[in-house]
């Protein structure tokens, strides 16, 4: 663990080595020379808050994950907790997943509002910190939750009669933990300014300018982190799903039980495939954005940091056709739901299948006992 980290750092500061020999003192991460009235940005700084990047695409993003990820979101939760009588595990933690997704969803439109007004903000200083520790706080309580689901598809699997993986108090217990820890954890967002008037461009950003002369905070706090935030929770995700492939491959000699668990591994594919795309970009590029803003070099990449950070946001609206998909049971909730179908309903429904095929596999032997041919009309 040790050792791939080494290697990041000592690339960074081969880097910020080469960088700061060609730049100026003034030109210090996506900062710029401080005054009393603010900070006047670098021209790369300035180009980027000012290019279309920022004032178009990032909020067609932001609409399309408002619109989708708020309706949808909505309807999972709406399932997990009033659909779904027989609670487990991966409910619990997928609700959690939604819940975060959906508290990160309902304060998009004020970014969609900041980036359409030429990335000016005009909501205050408070908005904007509990903006910004909504963003971190999805993205980190999203990371956790994913790694929570990976473990208890593992054990699920590996253990497949352990009363564990039914064990629902433990679930909870994890996941109010969860929620403390990301939210102790992005208290310091609110302790340094996050909006930062732009002199020479006449705005005041949220979180998209830091001040030098507070650069050193936020530098150590994202630093850390990306590794705790991110980094921990990537080498469980890994680690939970290769100890599975272990486990099926020792085990294939029931058809039946080799199909069933293969429906589990599904899940744990699809949200680690999921968890690499949405998240490994932007939290490497924090990491590496606030190394050299550390470091005080010039982040010429920092249009592809907030791009990644941008794209990330669509997480929360990929979650619930993950569950739609990979969930039989979410996915004959949504059904029911969208055809205005009761619980009770469904039910009688469920108990009437069930019984109309009983009787054909009755019919059907019974035929065949007698040498005569069966109809199951």
């Amino acid at each position: 663990m040790a050792h791939p980290l080494t290697w990041i750092y000592a690339v960074l500061l081969l880097i910020s080595v080469n960088l700061s020999s060609q730049n100026s003192d003034l030109d210090r991460g996506f900062t710029g020379a401080e005054t009393k009235e603010g900070v006047s940005v670098t021209s790369t700084a300035a180009g980027v808050l000012n290019s279309k990047l920022t004032q178009i695409f990032f909020p067609v993003v932001y609409i399309v994950v408002f619109s989708v990820g708020l309706p949808a979101n909505a309807l999972a939760i709406w399932v997990f907790l009033f659909r779904t009588k027989k609670k487990h595990p991966s409910s619990i933690f997928m609700a959690n997943l939604a819940l975060a997704d959906l508290l990160f969803v309902i304060w998009i439109p004020l970014k969609i509002a900041y980036h359409f007004n030429g990335n000016h903000w005009i909501y205050g200083e408070a908005l904007c910190k509990v903006l910004v520790g909504f963003f971190y706080g999805n993205m980190y309580c999203s990371t956790a939750f994913i790694a929570c689901i990976s473990v208890q598809r593992y054990w699920a699997i590996v253990h497949p009669l352990s009363q564990q993986k039914r064990n629902n108090k433990l679930a909870a217990g994890v996941s109010v933990c969860v929620w403390l820890v990301v939210w102790v954890i992005t208290v310091p967002l609110y302790l340094y300014d996050q909006t930062v008037k732009v002199t020479n461009l006449d705005i005041v950003t949220c979180h998209d300018v830091t001040r030098p002369s507070q650069s050193l905070y936020p530098s150590i706090y994202f630093l850390t982190m990306g590794i705790v935030g991110f980094v921990v929770p990537c080498v469980v995700n890994i680690v939970a799903y290769v100890l599975m492939l272990r486990a099926l491959k020792s085990s294939m000699t029931d058809a039946n039980i080799v199909q069933k668990r293969r429906k589990a591994v599904v899940l744990i594919v699809t949200v680690l495939v999921m968890f690499l795309v949405c998240f490994t970009p932007s939290n490497i590029m924090v990491l590496v954005h606030y190394s050299l803003l550390y470091l005080g070099v010039q982040d010429s990449g920092y249009g592809f940091y907030i791009t990644t950070l941008c794209l990330a946001s669509l997480n929360s609206c990929v979650d619930p056709f993950v569950y739609y998909f990979i969930s039989d049971e979410f996915r004959e909730h949504v059904r029911n739901i969208f055809l205005c179908r009761s619980e009770r309903t469904a039910q009688r429904m469920r108990v009437s299948f069930s019984a109309l095929k009983y009787s054909k596999k009755k019919s059907t032997y019974t035929s065949d006992t007698e040498n005569t041919q069966s109809t199951s009309y």
